[in-house]
């Protein structure tokens, strides 16, 4: 049995025309070949543009609702030839109907006249346009700080020249107009979209557009106190004071200093203190340590 063209499109009987063709629109940027690489995508887009073809047009919709999936052989001027054949008593052009009486029967119906060149000629809807496409572009923080122009290439060879926005952040789509798909019926071609994805760093964390920096530092640098650098995202590099008495896990502020934003207030950059101790002390350094254990009588794991 042939498909029903109204669940082919996922549509009531009773739809409109603008709803056949905003399911069509859907489906056949979905299941196009040059989008979709599912087993079978041609054949179902084939469908679907059938389905279409016939729905959107009323004449062909009446003759489909009525006929069914015989349709095609029922000629537009179906009833006055009925009712002439009727009037004849011909017998011979006639077949029985399944209620007893008598129909006209046509012979050397040209089917490519009724279907019109179903896939040969313009839509009945107007051209459509390509569907969009999507692609995953990663770049490093760095790239967020300065913006500028890359060459990405993409699967298939496919290279472009692109323009990344200063302050663009994980998940954000850049348009490349007319880069998609191309149009059905002398329609437009579709944008491609590149999504944007951030480089892993081991030296920062993102979140949003706040940016957090490991910073190391020795155990008397924490105790004392202490001015060392930090590398910035950015970068530059910048001298931060650690205040005595510093643990692991304090974080210094530095405002304005993180992601920047283009239609707002910039993240800050957060350098969280990391308390690092000498892997292979010297003998000097083990006996300073071990001093220092002797004379101190300070206990982390006290709750007083």
């Amino acid at each position: 049995m042939a498909d029903d063209y109204y669940q082919v499109l996922g549509v009531p009987r009773t739809a409109t025309v603008e709803e056949i063709q905003r399911a069509y629109r859907t489906l056949a940027r979905r299941s196009h070949p040059d989008v979709s690489k599912e087993p079978g995508a041609e054949e179902r887009f084939k469908r679907i543009t059938e389905a279409y073809h016939v729905l959107s047009d009323p004449k062909s919709r009446a003759k489909y609702d009525r006929f069914g999936d015989q349709w095609r052989q029922v000629p537009d001027d179906f009833e006055s030839r009925r009712y002439a054949g009727a009037g004849s008593g011909a017998g011979a052009g006639r077949r029985r109907s399944p209620g007893g009486g008598f129909e006209a029967g046509f012979q050397n119906i040209d089917l490519e006249d009724l279907l019109g060149g179903m896939f040969g000629e313009r839509f009945h809807g107007g051209a459509v346009p390509g569907a969009d496409t999507e692609a995953e572009l990663t770049i490093g923080l760095e790239d967020v700080y300065r913006g500028g122009r890359r060459t990405v290439t993409l699967p298939g060879g496919h290279r472009y020249e692109v323009a990344i926005p200063q302050g663009v952040t994980e998940g954000q789509r850049i348009r490349l107009a007319g880069q998609g798909s191309g149009g059905l019926g002398g329609g437009p071609p579709g944008d491609l979209y590149l999504i944007v994805h951030l480089a892993p760093d081991p030296r920062y964390t993102v979140s949003g557009r706040d940016v957090t920096a490991r910073l190391p530092v020795t155990p008397w640098e924490a105790a004392l106190g202490a001015k060392v650098p930090l590398r910035t995202p950015a970068g530059g590099e910048v001298r931060l004071d650690v205040p005595a008495g510093s643990s692991s896990g304090r974080r210094l502020r530095l405002r304005g200093q993180g992601l920047p934003n283009p239609r707002g207030n910039p993240g800050d950059l957060y350098a969280e203190i990391r308390i690092m101790v000498p892997p292979a002390p010297t003998a000097e350094e083990r006996r300073l340590f071990e001093e220092l254990a002797r004379v101190s009588k300070y206990d982390p794991r006290s709750t007083r």
